[in-house]
């Protein structure tokens, strides 16, 4: 070879190198020797709609933003629940969250059970409004293909970051079946498998995994079933069982999971610590709602939100149906017997479930309808907690303690009270509270304790809310719509609306009273003096008084100087805590 040729291969080879050097990808900058970077991911989970509870998303904002300005390397992510339970959301379907999510910045997320309730095709449109991926691994159709982007990889700080999502296949049960027909959802466990390799394929520096499977024992699919079993994966990102894990809970494993609980009560915070490029350490923290009080809310964002709580008020003077009475849902009235309302309400979610029975508590009907156009604001402001209606199974035994529950306190007031529908008992006040409910029927038979029913609930009471600790333990079958979105839709559907109340419950009263002496509540069963069977002599200085909306016997009373036990007694009202607007009550001599 020419030594002229020589020294020119040479220059081109020299030139080459210094090209490679002053072009080549910020990656190999970043891995250069003793450098040290450090990534933040700021993460929630199972906020069902709470834009403004626990943490808001004005204050997560300006976390975020407080932390970008200490370092840039910052990522903000999601596993799932967002965008269903609350009348904010529910109004639009969604949209309004991926909008207060498009302004805070999120950089992805992954959907849970609940973002399916808006069916799967309103969960694409939603994932093309958002200015974020939402990703998902093993949600399928038909023809095999995910129905989400699997993953995503975010460079930042020079490294490239896989994050791939995955969904719970309780999905198929915990959504409306309808909402996910044609959609299977694949084993977490090697679809993280096949993900993983994948994004080692494309050179990531680390994998997080986005997965709304959460930790329940009666879970199969669990986040701790795929930190065991896959190999890979830095950081679980976890929701679904509304848990709290932090640091302690990550305690040996190489693989951390993080979950900050539920309705935004907790921020998660996790620092992925790189030496030379490479992965070193995974540090995570959690920020209580306490800890960020005194953080400033980010201004834009509480805009947003105030903003879209106005376009919500068009949309809340819909009209959904049409009454000709008051639909009476006084807390006096709901928490001590049943109403035209009550029995709506679990006619409704009779309807939806085609469970045997239904049951909620009184205490979750907060106002009446009155009579004329019935609108969305009035169902909202009835229904306002964001609860959605359950399936489980139960015993027949749970049933009855269910029931005994429920009415342990009547006639005094409580939030318990259980509103029912395909079900009828009596309540015999003569006997022990809890020993009270007999004569349950079901389907037209007795009630059978060995046997196994499909009962509808709301999931307060699932979770054992109101002292329901009983239901806490059926088997869980499916997991359907917002209460009100149900309300709503059997409305629509009705030609009318029944005016009477249908009453499930049969009141046997007292047939003894106590003398006016006797104070010590345990011999109120004692027999004491009877009551006699006549009626007794209608003097002539009574009244006539017709109920107004808001009325209770006791005001009555107060009002006419008479007691308000005589008054139920004069007209024989088999429950003095149930009366209506425009019912005539007869007054006796003060």
């Amino acid at each position: 070879m020419d030594f002229k040729f020589k020294k020119l291969v040479s220059a081109l080879i020299m030139f080459a190198m210094v090209v490679g050097f002053v072009f080549a990808p910020t990656a190999v900058v970043s891995a250069e020797e003793g450098k040290t970077t450090t990534i933040t991911i700021v993460h929630t989970n199972d906020t069902h709609s709470r834009v403004n509870e626990g943490v808001g998303f004005s204050r997560i904002s300006s976390k975020v933003k407080a932390l970008k300005e200490a370092n840039p390397n910052v990522l903000l992510l999601d596993a799932g629940d967002t965008f269903h339970g609350q009348p904010f959301a529910t109004i639009t379907q969604g949209e309004s969250i991926v909008k207060v999510m498009n302004a805070v910045g999120y950089d992805a997320m992954t959907p849970g059970n609940h973002d399916f309730n808006y069916g799967q095709d309103r969960l694409l449109e939603l994932a093309n409004l958002a200015q974020y991926p939402i990703i998902s691994a093993n949600v399928l159709k038909a023809d095999g293909t995910t129905l989400l982007e699997p993953y995503v990889i975010k460079e930042v700080g020079g490294l490239k970051i896989g994050i791939f999502g995955l969904s719970t296949p309780e999905t198929a049960y915990k959504t409306n079946p309808k909402n996910v027909e044609g959609l299977t959802f694949a084993d977490p466990v090697e679809t993280a498998k096949k993900i993983v390799e994948e994004l080692k394929s494309k050179d990531v520096d680390a994998i997080i995994a986005l997965m709304h499977l959460g930790i329940d024992k009666e879970s199969t699919d669990t986040s701790y079933r795929v930190r065991d079993q896959v190999e890979g994966i830095d950081l679980i990102i976890d929701g679904h069982s509304h848990s709290t894990l932090d640091t302690i809970d990550n305690e040996g494993k190489t693989t951390k999971i993080v979950s900050t609980g539920e309705y935004n009560n907790n921020l998660g915070i996790v620092n992925l610590i790189f030496e030379n490029g490479k992965l070193k350490s995974v540090e995570p923290t959690l920020l209580s709602n306490e800890a960020v009080a005194e953080l400033e809310e980010d201004s834009a964002i509480s805009e947003v939100i105030t903003k879209l709580t106005e376009q919500n008020k068009v949309i809340t003077s819909v009209v959904v149906g049409k009454t000709e009475v008051v639909l009476d849902g006084e807390r006096e009235h709901v928490r001590a017997g049943e109403t035209n309302l009550s029995n709506l309400i679990t006619d409704a979610m009779l309807a939806v479930s085609g469970a045997d029975m239904a049951i909620t508590n009184g205490g979750g009907i907060r106002a009446s309808i009155d009579v004329g156009d019935i609108t969305m604001d009035e169902i909202i402001t009835v229904l306002p907690f964001g609860n959605y209606v359950i399936v489980k199974e139960y015993t027949g035994a749970q049933i009855l303690a269910a029931l005994e529950h429920g009415t342990a306190s009547y006639p005094e007031l409580a939030g318990g009270f259980p509103q029912v529908a395909g079900v009828t008992f009596t309540l015999d006040l003569n006997k022990k509270a809890g020993k009270r409910v007999s004569d349950v029927i079901i389907n037209g038979e007795p009630l059978d304790l060995e046997k196994t029913y499909k009962v509808a609930t709301n999931d307060f009471l699932a979770e054992g809310g109101d002292g329901y600790d009983m239901l806490k333990e059926g088997i869980l079958v499916t997991e359907l719509s917002a209460l009100d979105e149900v309300l709503v839709e059997y409305i629509k559907g009705l030609e009318s609306i029944p005016a009477e109340v249908r009453p499930r419950m049969t009141v046997i009263e007292k047939t003894i009273q106590e003398e006016p002496t006797e104070v010590v509540e345990e011999k109120a069963e004692e027999t004491v003096k009877q009551v006699p069977a006549t009626q007794p002599e209608k003097e002539k200085s009574t009244q006539t008084y017709v109920v107004k909306a808001g009325d209770i016997l006791w005001k009555i009373g107060v009002k006419f100087g008479v007691k308000w036990e005589e008054i139920a007694k004069y007209n024989n009202l088999k429950n003095p805590n149930l009366i209506f607007p425009g019912q005539k009550l007869i007054i006796p001599a003060n």
